[in-house]
């Protein structure tokens, strides 16, 4: 067996046996908070009523996750497989969700779903984020369309944001410094530089909140150099520089009303190069401006819900095919709850969005960036009406369903529906919870999909693309200590989109995608709740994909935290994907070849210590067994690399 596999099955088969070992000691009495979940109906649920398996990244773990980027914890996700985020900073992702690809996936910020039409896939680029300004992340699996929109594929990602506190002021300051190094340059120079600053409070009836995050990241060239293991690396190291500003105020008018605006800018640049293994000098620019207001009047039984968004986006390449794209989107969600006798909760609402992108690019027999697609042309407009009801019954059956009307001014209208019932029994603290669901979505061509001259890419020709999805699982809690679940999926997709690795076209695939998977999650507490297990696998049945590039048929993921004393928490985890399939572009001709990737383990380790009443310091060690693997055929990978830092607040 491959020793990266037994690796992580023998640590999974560890915990499994600690788990049937533990006490239940059922005479002791539990005090725990019920943890509630949002994302599949808008309303606080417990778990228990939720016909979904959702995962929550909570305040904590995002705490234990500083000077690690956004990408890095949702990969920790059972499903979830983003590519590139093992890379050089910069690097362009890839999110794979049950073998879906970015666009099957929506990402949303304070209830505002966010994207970016200058992009080839239409999708919010997490590079723009800072873990360090998020509160927490629940990560919804499986079609999600009637409730969220086009795009709902795949997955939802709901990212809350860190809200201000009661005091009148409160301020928090963290920092870091780290290597950033390959495997083969284990030397330890201090390359990463993460730091972050916020103020908030509460004064009288107003809140106010303000954050700027940097993050400089160098020492690690983007491509790998082919020679590097034996004369050293020659290629130029790839310069990363994030910045993000943030800033909210609030206004709480009486107990039934409230509202507050943001905005933020969140912008990078990044040196990137020419290709798999070739050196270049080339330059990334993305910038996003951000503003909206959040609007929410309560009633009995109810509440009526107003956030909308209005961004600038920038995307700028230097290279020797130079572009510079400019986009505008406007998001709106308005709709209101209603709950029945806490049996019948109902959401009915609408949200659209408006966007629109120009396109600086060199015309071919010129010298200079010119106008070559116009907002006019490549302009979009969507109204979303939708409703959701939830039904909780007394003896446990709770059933989730509701559907969409998608009305897009290129494509006409398009109804998308969701049924979602489940069965929960419960027996003192512990319940065995069975689901199902059955999902369809719709998700439009992207304008850069359409319009794109760049890179020659752009088919106005295409088609929308339809989706359904099957899923069905148990979920077993136990003393509110430890919860473990089994889901199967099933997802075909009809007229997917994708492009000619020849020509680089997009084009409609002429037969159907097929995809299905398993997804075992777990996790206790132990031990006066100073243990903490948790770990998942997921099975992508990727030999029934047309294409499955980047995309591991195994991936598992494996956490031990313990806490050591009162101020010190510790963790070991690890990570393994299995084999993948990339593409080699010859680098004269552009010709694509299959080439094959190595399945690879990172084991990674944490620690952290409430050195004074307000202050932690903390360390981590990343990738100890320095393991040489590639996410992308030809570029680089982060080595064993070393993080310190401390977080400060008062």
């Amino acid at each position: 067996m491959n020793k990266k596999v037994f690796f992580g099955a023998a640590l999974l088969m560890l915990v499994a046996q600690v788990v049937s070992a533990q006490d239940s000691r059922k005479d002791q009495e539990v005090n725990e908070l019920e943890e509630v979940i949002v994302s599949d109906s808008k309303f606080k649920l417990k778990r228990e009523q939720s016909g979904k398996v959702i995962t929550k990244i909570n305040s904590e773990e995002l705490e234990r996750s500083q000077g690690q980027s956004v990408v890095t914890v949702l990969n920790r996700v059972a499903g979830v497989f983003i590519n590139g985020s093992n890379n050089a900073a910069g690097e362009p992702l890839g999110v794979y969700v049950r073998g879906g690809r970015n666009r099957q996936v929506v990402i949303r910020i304070d209830g505002v779903t966010v994207s970016d039409p200058t992009s080839s896939a239409g999708d919010f680029d997490l590079r723009l984020l800072s873990t360090n300004q998020i509160e927490s992340i629940e990560i919804l699996k499986g079609a999600s369309s009637t409730l969220y929109g086009s795009g709902a594929a795949a997955a939802v990602i709901n990212i809350t944001t860190k809200s201000e506190g009661k005091d009148t002021i409160a301020a928090q300051f963290s920092s870091s410094i780290g290597t950033n190094q390959s495997q083969d340059d284990q030397d330890y120079d201090i390359d990463e530089f993460i730091n972050f600053a916020s103020i908030n409070g509460t004064i009288g009836k107003v809140s106010y909140l303000g954050s700027l995050s940097h993050q400089s990241t160098d020492g690690l060239s983007a491509a790998e150099d082919p020679q590097e293991s034996t004369t050293g690396n020659t290629f130029d190291s790839d310069a990363y520089n994030k910045f993000n500003v943030y800033a909210k105020i609030g206004y709480q008018w009486n107990k039934n009303f409230k509202f507050h605006f943001f905005g933020n800018l969140d912008q990078y640049k990044t040196d990137f190069d020419g290709g798999a293994g070739f050196d270049a000098d080339n330059q990334f620019k993305s910038r996003q401006l951000r503003g909206g207001s959040f609007w929410e009047a309560t009633y009995p039984n109810g509440s009526f819900t107003f956030v909308d968004s209005y961004a600038l986006l920038e995307r700028e390449f230097d290279s020797n095919f130079p572009s510079r794209y400019e986009g505008k989107i406007y998001t709106f969600d308005a709709y209101n709850k209603y709950s029945f006798n806490n049996t019948l909760y109902t959401v009915i609402g609408a949200n659209g969005s408006y966007s629109d992108f120009n396109l600086f690019s060199v015309p071919f027999g010129s010298n200079n960036l010119e106008l070559t697609i116009n907002d006019n042309e490549a302009d979009f407009d969507i109204i979303d009406p939708y409703i959701n009801l939830v039904y909780i019954s007394k003896f446990g059956l709770n059933v989730n369903a509701g559907a969409r009307l998608n009305i897009h001014s290129a494509y006409g209208n398009h109804m998308v529906y969701n049924i979602n019932p489940s069965f929960a029994y419960t027996f003192g603290n512990n319940y065995i919870k069975a689901l199902a669901s059955y999902s369809t979505a719709y998700i439009t061509p992207s304008l850069f999909q359409l319009y794109d001259t760049a890179f020659f890419s752009g088919n106005p020709d295409l088609e929308p693309e339809e989706s359904t999805t099957i899923e069905g699982g148990v979920e077993l809690s136990h003393e509110k200590k430890a919860t473990i679940s089994v889901v199967y999926f099933n997802r075909k997709s009809e007229n997917f989109i994708t492009f000619d690795p020849n020509t680089f076209v997009n084009f409609n695939s002429p037969s159907d995608i097929k995809v299905d998977g398993v997804e075992l999650e777990f996790d206790t507490k132990m031990i006066d709740d100073k243990l903490t297990i948790s770990g998942n696998y997921t099975y992508t049945n990727i030999s029934r994909l047309e294409n499955d590039i980047r995309i591991p048929e195994h991936t598992i993921q494996a956490n031990i935290g313990y806490q050591l004393s009162d101020k010190t928490f510790t963790s070991l985890s690890y990570q393994f994907n299995g084999e993948r399939t990339d593409t080699n572009f010859d680098p004269i001709t552009f010709a694509p070849t299959a080439v094959p990737l190595n399945s690879y383990g990172i084991l990674d380790f944490y620690i952290s210590h409430q050195l004074l009443s307000n202050m932690t310091v903390f360390a981590a060690l990343n990738n100890i067994t320095n393991e040489e693997y590639q996410e992308i055929f030809g570029f680089s990978t982060r080595g064993r690399n070393a993080r310190i830092g401390f977080n400060l607040k008062f």
